[in-house]
């Protein structure tokens, strides 16, 4: 299905006129970097409605893990719809317990689990939340700046990445603390690793001393790596000391692998590169390759809650089981293999380009999961917004989706299946926008 990028017409006149019933029509709320209107898509590339191919590399914020309409996934999703598409969650369905089955033998940890199926990923974490206050019989929750974990309003208070997330819905779920993340680019302390023997994590130490009773906290709810906060990778033994410092309270360590699972970053869940085993994981996006599918994942002495104590109509659905099933088959059959390989690949080309451009401040990641942060200046590391925005556009009308993070940090996210040469055609794309960005300042 491949075929040469047309560079023109941008958008064309059919995403114009889609484009502008859509403003009459949809809600403002959502973010849309670029006037583009999906007609259909394969593997990496995806083409508009006016015929125009692109590289994708944002695989659906991370969700069309095995490329978009595997034929494998496809044919999952067929075969089950032909023999029932939903049956709600008061009856018993194969495909839902053998899904249950597979997610509890791919999540950390040797002790037996528990799955909570949902829609979403803001619903895994709602699923969190209740479980983590139930069980532990405590009210409050501790959080990391920069982190996202959904726009309900339960996981509306844990998130703390865009004030305008939160702007105007006050007041939310009250009982959550914020305290800085290991992000060593831009230490909240000024301070440098190793020698600032993470301050990150002693400082939760400090407030349980000053202000925040350890004995309230039902759960540490953190992203192994940050996501919508700016793909930022902690410092090696951050998740290590967190797991001590929750085991130390008995506080439940919550995971939420929403945008880092899945074989993302080269493992099944992140968390799997500092061997931390958590209480609690929370899985959506990637797990059915762009069907809405949510878990919440519990040791089972946790998951404890009686029947009726939380559930929902769609969770688990029996066409969304299947596609995760088929979407498990592979990524176990070499798609997280690739991703660690491909992943190496574009993070070392990324940093070769690192050298050659002075606007690049970092580059970081694991797998699949890449950050580029923009600068005006690498010694003060002033965020190069407009710059990151330009690059975007400019990017988009050379036949290149990206999505940013952060104030300024491009992330590369491409499906698990992508190829070196897709990967090095997007690339040289990537670079072209930003030395023509970087010209334009």
């Amino acid at each position: 299905m491949k075929s040469a990028v047309r560079r023109s017409r941008f958008p064309g006149p059919k995403a114009k006129g889609y484009v502008a019933r859509d403003a009459e029509a949809i809600s403002p709320s959502y973010t849309r970097p670029h006037p583009f209107v999906m007609d259909h898509g394969q593997g990496s590339f995806a083409w508009d409605v006016d015929g125009n191919r692109y590289i994708d590399f944002n695989a659906g914020i991370a969700v069309t893990a095995t490329g978009h309409c595997h034929p494998e996934v496809v044919k999952a999703i067929q075969e089950q719809a032909a023999k029932f598409i939903h049956m709600s969650t008061d009856f018993y369905y194969g495909v839902q317990i053998e899904l249950a089955e597979k997610l509890v033998s791919l999540v950390p940890g040797e002790h037996p689990k528990r799955v909570f199926f949902c829609n979403s990923g803001t619903e895994a974490v709602e699923a969190a939340i209740k479980l983590a206050r139930y069980y532990t019989g405590r009210p409050q929750m501790i959080a990391f700046l920069g982190g996202f974990h959904g726009r309900t309003m339960g996981s509306l208070a844990l998130t703390a990445s865009k004030a305008v997330q939160k702007r105007g819905f006050a007041p939310l779920m009250p009982g959550v603390t914020h305290v800085p993340y290991g992000y060593c680019y831009r230490c909240a302390y000024n301070l440098e690793y190793p020698a600032c023997d993470l301050a990150c994590v002693e400082f939760i130490e400090s407030l349980f001393q000053k202000s925040l009773p350890p004995e309230e906290v039902a759960a540490i709810f953190m992203e192994p790596i940050q996501g919508e906060g700016g793909y930022i990778v902690p410092p090696p033994e951050f998740h290590v000391r967190l797991r001590e410092l929750a085991d130390r309270y008995d506080i439940l360590l919550v995971d939420d692998e929403v945008q880092t699972g899945m074989g993302r970053t080269g493992k099944w869940f992140a968390i799997e590169h500092w061997g931390v085993v958590p209480d609690i994981v929370t899985i959506a996006k990637g797990v059915a390759s762009g069907m809405p599918l949510g878990a919440m994942v519990a040791r089972k002495e946790v998951m404890t809650w009686p029947p009726g104590a939380h559930g929902n109509t769609f969770g688990g659905n029996p066409v969304c089981c299947a596609a995760a099933l088929a979407t498990i088959k592979l990524i176990e059959g070499g798609l997280m293999e690739n991703a660690a390989k491909m992943g190496q690949y574009m993070l070392d080309r990324a940093r070769a380009m690192e050298a050659e451009h002075s606007t690049i401040g970092d580059v970081r990641g694991k797998g699949l999961m890449i950050g580029i942060e923009l600068v005006e200046d690498r010694e003060n590391k002033e965020p190069a917004q407009a710059l990151r925005d330009d690059l975007l556009q400019r990017a988009f009308k050379k036949g290149l989706l990206l999505l940013p993070c952060g104030l300024n940090i491009i992330r590369f996210m491409p499906a698990l299946s992508i190829d070196v040469q897709t990967a090095e055609e997007g690339l040289a794309i990537f670079e072209e926008a930003l030395t023509e960005a970087e010209k334009a300042r």
